[in-house]
Order: C-alpha cells, then structure tokens, then sequence
C-alpha cells in the first residue's frame, strides 16, 4: 500500500511513516498542500492513502482536500486529517470537504491503527 504525508513538520512525517511502515505502507511525504498536488502530478502510482495536516504554509490541507476531492484520479484516495485543529467546528469542515477521518494531535499509533482498520485499511488482527 501507498501512503503521502502531507506535513509542514519533517518530524511528524517521520513519525507517521514509522507508524505505518510495520503496517506494510511505503510513503511519499510533502511539506504543503501545494507541494503533494504537485507531487501527485508526476507519480506513476495513485497512494491509497493521504495523511493531511491543517496548518501549512502556500496551501493547507482543508483547501488540498478539496482540490483532491476534484481530481477523478484520486476521488478513490482515502483522505485522512491529522491535525491540532480540535473544534468540532473543524472537523466538521474537514469531512464536509471531503476527509474520511479526522485524527487530532498529539496521537498515539494505537489511534491511526485505529482509523486504518476502520477504512478497511489494515486488520487489527494481522498489524505487526
């Protein structure tokens, strides 16, 4: 499976990649909205998953959300946001633009497992 990261944060990038790496994801990872849409231009492989972060600098991922959101290619991308934004209010505007999960930091990789298992994603049975 293939996962992007999107996040200004090099660190929490590196964090979601080794909380989903045991579970069989390899990563394409970005530090803005603007830069993963440019990334997901040149790929040759749809990910099947995207790790949003809110606060981003040239594009944050609400609006990258809903630019994915009207690509055909990537409607099929399960859009996962994880994020410090913690009013209701936000996650309400996160899935209405588009996202399937909402995750607020600081998690735990229990909580991703979690999520994952949720989309179909992974089984809790068989993670490492």
């Amino acid at each position: 499976m293939l996962a992007l990261i999107v996040d200004d944060s090099q660190s929490m990038r590196r964090v979601l990649r080794r909380v989903l790496a045991p579970l069989g994801f390899d990563a394409y990872e970005a530090g803005n909205g603007k830069e993963a849409l440019d990334l997901l231009s040149k790929v040759s492989k749809r990910p099947d998953l995207a790790l949003v972060d809110w606060n981003m600098p040239e594009m944050n991922g609400l609006d990258f959300i809903r630019h994915v959101r009207r690509m055909p290619e990537f409607r099929p991308m399960w859009l996962m946001m994880c994020t410090t934004e913690s009013e209701h209010s936000q996650v309400v505007r996160a899935l209405a633009a588009g996202a399937h999960e909402y995750v607020i930091k600081p998690f735990t990789s229990e909580t991703i497992h979690q999520k994952l298992a949720y989309l179909g994603l992974i089984s809790l049975t068989s993670r490492v």
